[in-house]
């Protein structure tokens, strides 16, 4: 089955960043973090308008930012998901032609449309880029740390809850009459889920063929939200509003795939829905999702389960399994025992 719509341009390759001074738009601004520009700055030459250290993903903070940066002819994201968002949210905002260059594969910022920033602390997916191409260095990849490449199939492995939750609404009367259950949009999801699946071992390993397998999958997924028509359903559910809810509660940063995955693992069990084989495909790959791992608390993820409800609603987000199914002290306690934190 054909997808849906063009997939932003992908390149695979080796020595690719310091090609990109050659062709990117002159001066052009690295949007990157304090950690990395050390590792990458000799690849650039005297073309940089200077690189801009994402600290803040508050929208009110970047328009700021955004007012002050110096002239500058296009936007080179190089990092994470936090640079390859701000790096949209550049672009959108001063017009500039854009070049994303992840540093891992631990979300698929890369290949969406909009960025994911923060209003009042809550998520919120504003602006619009279209990059030039995204550069996939294997070396470049392989040298973040293994498991921050393994956590990139938290945003493929959602599909699993998210489809569960996308027909149990349609089931209840409660789906969207925008978003109306789309078993092809479901089947294609399926394809870029069982990509991962069959290459578990590959992406544990962090092999050239796990790279390109994940980073396929992640390509399908970042572009999903907009050929869709806006349509999240078929990509995302209650595993990710759990992350959104701890984030929130914490005001901590979390490594978004490791943060979603422990979501797919509770919210399927929530669902009754398949949780040991999930769990184990997660643990197979090896993506790190227990509290602890993360730096945080058994209590922190509890409450933030009691409060799931509560968040959802104040957010407005869809109808799933987390306004469908109390989270109580019981199931609770049984994920506590089940999980061993």
């Amino acid at each position: 089955m054909p997808p849906l719509s063009e997939l932003f341009p992908t390149v695979y390759g080796r020595g690719l960043i310091p090609e990109l001074k050659s062709f990117v738009h002159r001066p052009y601004l690295v949007v990157t973090m304090d950690d990395l520009w050390p590792l990458f700055r000799d690849a650039f030459d005297d073309g940089v308008a200077g690189p801009l250290f994402v600290r803040t993903l508050e929208r009110d903070e970047l328009d700021r930012i955004v007012a002050e940066l110096p002239a500058c002819g296009s936007v080179v994201g190089l990092g994470g998901g936090q640079a390859l968002d701000v790096a949209k949210y550049v672009a959108w905002a001063r017009r500039l032609p854009l070049f994303q260059v992840p540093t891992a594969l631990s979300v698929n910022a890369a290949w969406g449309h909009r960025a994911a920033v923060r209003v009042g602390g809550i998520v919120r997916y504003v602006a619009w880029a279209i990059p030039e191409a995204v550069y996939i260095d294997f070396d470049v990849i392989r040298g973040a740390p293994a498991d921050l490449n393994r956590s990139g199939v938290g945003d493929i492995l959602c599909y699993h809850t998210g489809h569960w939750d996308w027909r149990m609404a349609r089931d209840r009367g409660r789906v969207e009459a925008r978003w109306p259950y789309d078993e092809r949009l479901v089947a294609e999801a399926e394809v870029a889920l069982g990509r991962v699946v069959d290459h578990a071992d590959e992406i544990r390993g962090v092999t050239d063929a796990g790279l390109r397998a994940l980073g396929e999958s992640l390509r399908w997924g970042g572009a999903a939200f907009h050929n869709a028509g806006w349509n999240p359903r078929h990509i995302e559910g209650a595993e990710h509003f759990v992350f959104y809810n701890l984030e929130y509660l914490t005001g901590k940063p979390f490594i978004h795939g490791q943060a979603v995955c422990l979501g797919v693992i509770l919210m399927s069990a929530l669902q009754e829905n398949r949780a040991e084989w999930i769990r184990s495909v997660i643990d197979r790959i090896g993506v790190p999702w227990r509290p602890e791992q993360m730096g945080v608390t058994g209590g922190q993820v509890e409450q933030a389960l009691r409060t799931l409800p509560a968040y959802v609603e104040r957010a407005g987000l869809w109808y799933t399994v987390a306004s469908d199914r109390p989270v109580t002290e019981e199931f609770i306690a049984r994920m506590r025992a089940w999980l061993g934190y």
